[in-house]
């Protein structure tokens, strides 16, 4: 194969703040499972660096399960479809596809022996239903609810219970198959957020925005008392989830603590504090072998230590939002990949291991637009913010120092030789020097909407609105016109200096990316067709020899400079959205971004 995957940094969980996310987990141990945007991401549980991503609902996933045979999982999105799909082939093919009813399904169980599910949510008429997995026909009805039911649970031992909870605050006992209604349980006085029956079957408890958590007797439905005699939590609790042994279980509360229960002691015995702030609510959490993980309102997803409960063993960041752009940077001898998101988050990730933070301190606090890393080792960001930040990637700490406030929003920004940078903004072209604005020319004949920086020479090309490349050289503290304009095809929407400074490439809207000899003064080396949309984005192997463009065709190209039929293309790369940034690690490995919010890492192997 030219190109195959090497690694995929996944996105984080989609939360929303007052809302239980529900995590899957493999019955083999294995992994973990959960949804963002219209991805299943299935992550190593052991090493979540290593992730596989799901992208074939049409509509956002809210709920995936493992089947308990391991071999399939079930999930299901905002519109109600319910597919059911192979986890054992690369391809994941599709094995079933249902619509149990028209509305967002929040939560899914299967019978222990793999046969039955039960889907339950935001129906219409109905707010679950029970059917074969094989032929979609009901075994039994989910009745006795009047709103949203949010979650369901089925004995894993036979005789066969299922127990629903809701919104109208309680929560319902069915008997089966086929599963009928036998009674409500109405001891919680708020929504009732997650059910979930012990292994051995013989217990199952319901968690409640009231801060409660009952237990009941698992075959007869009989109430058994509320954990703690009292509140568990002082917040709401989310999620629950028992040990393997049935003798424990861990809850979830956006109190911003997780806490593990001794059952038959009716105590906490292990409190987990996550943190002071807001985004510390915990809305998720998996007991998996002897892993606890919690979810927190960040997205990040905490492995829990139970020798040390105020410190998580390790916190799982990246990001939730789309990204929208990408550098990397060598230091120390290892590759680092920047990342900047839709939300103002920037995260750093270790190319080999996956490894990731964010900087420490207040960063950006809208969408990163651009990036790059100047000589000094300072990341150089834009953001929708208004301002250009100088962040230092040894400190890997923001400095509110380092941020210059601009009058007008910037689109792209250039990191230069000797501390100079140029931002683009909206009608305005900003020299910066040493982190200060130093000149800026407006009243331009035309819409700046991209800039590189020549590293060598100090020219600074910015691609224009009107199809246009424009020259201008940096003196001493201004910028001179060089009076050069180069024509690209259509509007520029990227460019970038081969690392030689020996040729510009320019993307533009009308699908052409094309390359310029800079030795000869800028003439047109070659143009380079392929995509059937705007490109968007371009970056240079470090051989010089070859590039990359991504479109909004969802395609990233290849190319070879010397020949322009000889090109690799790579369809689907981040299947669900166009690729947002590209750069290369190595002269083999290339790095894609994009609306998905994973990074993906590609072997090129060249003819």
């Amino acid at each position: 194969m030219p190109y195959e995957i090497k690694k995929v940094f996944a996105s984080l969980p989609q939360v929303e703040r007052g809302v239980a996310k529900v995590l899957g987990g493999d019955p083999k141990g294995n992994n973990f499972l959960y949804t963002n945007g219209k991805s299943v991401i299935i992550r190593n549980i052991e090493n979540p660096s290593i992730a596989d991503v799901y992208t074939e609902h049409a509509h956002q996933v809210v709920v995936a399960k493992y089947a308990p045979s391991g071999f399939y999982i079930a999930s299901g999105d905002v519109s109600g479809k319910l597919r059911i799909w192979d986890t054992t082939q690369k391809e994941h093919l599709l094995k079933y596809e249902y619509q149990p009813f028209a509305g967002r399904i929040k939560d899914i169980a299967w019978t222990e022996d793999s046969k039955r599910i039960a889907a339950v949510g935001e129906g219409r008429e109905t707010f679950g239903s029970v059917f074969l997995w094989d032929t979609g026909s009901s075994v039994g009805e989910i009745a006795g609810h009047n709103k949203v039911i949010n979650s369901v649970d089925i004995k894993q031992t036979r005789p066969y219970r299922l127990v629903t909870g809701s919104d109208d605050n309680c929560a319902a006992f069915f008997e089966g198959p086929p599963f009928k209604f036998k009674f409500t349980l109405s001891d919680h006085g708020r929504f009732v957020n997650c059910v979930r029956f012990s292994p051995d079957g013989n217990r199952f408890a319901t968690c409640s925005a009231d801060g409660y958590i009952f237990l009941y007797d698992g075959k007869t439905g009989e109430k058994i008392g509320s954990l703690g005699g009292d509140k568990a939590h002082d917040g709401g609790i989310y999620a629950i989830s028992w040990s393997a042994d049935s003798t424990q279980l861990l809850s979830a509360s956006g109190d911003k603590t997780a806490k593990i229960w001794d059952v038959a002691a009716n105590s906490a015995v292990t409190t987990f504090h996550l943190g002071s702030d807001v985004l510390d609510q915990q809305l998720g959490c998996l007991w998996q072998k002897d892993y606890l993980l919690s979810v927190s309102l960040s997205g990040y997803i905490n492995y829990l230590d139970k020798n040390n409960p105020n410190r998580p063993l390790r916190v799982i960041k990246g990001h939730s939002k789309s990204i929208q752009c990408m550098t990397v940077h060598q230091n120390d001898g290892r590759s680092r990949i920047y990342t900047g998101s839709h939300d103002g988050h920037i995260n750093y990730w270790d190319a080999e291991t996956g490894e990731n933070d964010t900087f420490t301190g207040k960063g950006h606090s809208n969408q990163v637009s651009s990036m790059g890393v100047d000589d000094f080792n300072q990341l150089v960001t834009c953001s929708m913010d208004d301002t250009v930040r100088y962040t230092d990637v040894a400190s890997n700490a923001y400095n509110p120092q380092d941020a210059i406030k601009l009058d007008i929003q910037p689109k792209s920004v250039a990191a230069g030789a000797a501390g100079y940078a140029v931002a683009v903004c909206i009608g305005q072209i900003i020299l910066l020097k040493d982190k200060k604005k130093v000149f800026t020319l407006d009243s331009l004949a035309y819409e700046p909407e991209v800039v590189a920086i020549h590293k060598a020479t100090g020219t600074v090309a910015v691609g224009g609105a009107d199809g246009k490349v424009y020259l201008y050289s940096i003196q001493g503290l201004t910028l001179k016109d060089e009076g050069k304009a180069l024509p690209a095809k259509g509007a520029v929407t990227s460019l970038a200096y081969s690392h030689d400074g020996a040729y510009l490439a320019v993307c533009d809207d009308k699908k052409v990316v094309t390359v310029f000899s800079v030795a000869d003064g800028y003439a047109e080396q070659n143009s380079f067709y392929g995509h059937h949309a705007k490109v968007v984005c371009v970056a240079w192997s470090p051989d010089n020899e070859h590039f990359a463009s991504g479109g909004m065709d969802m395609m990233v190209f290849v190319w070879t400079l010397s020949d322009p039929d000889a090109r690799l293309k790579m369809p689907d790369t981040h299947r669900l959205h166009h690729v947002s940034g590209l750069a290369w690690l190595d002269e083999h490995t290339l790095t894609t971004v994009s609306h998905d919010a994973c990074v993906k890492q590609w072997t090129i192997t060249f003819k």
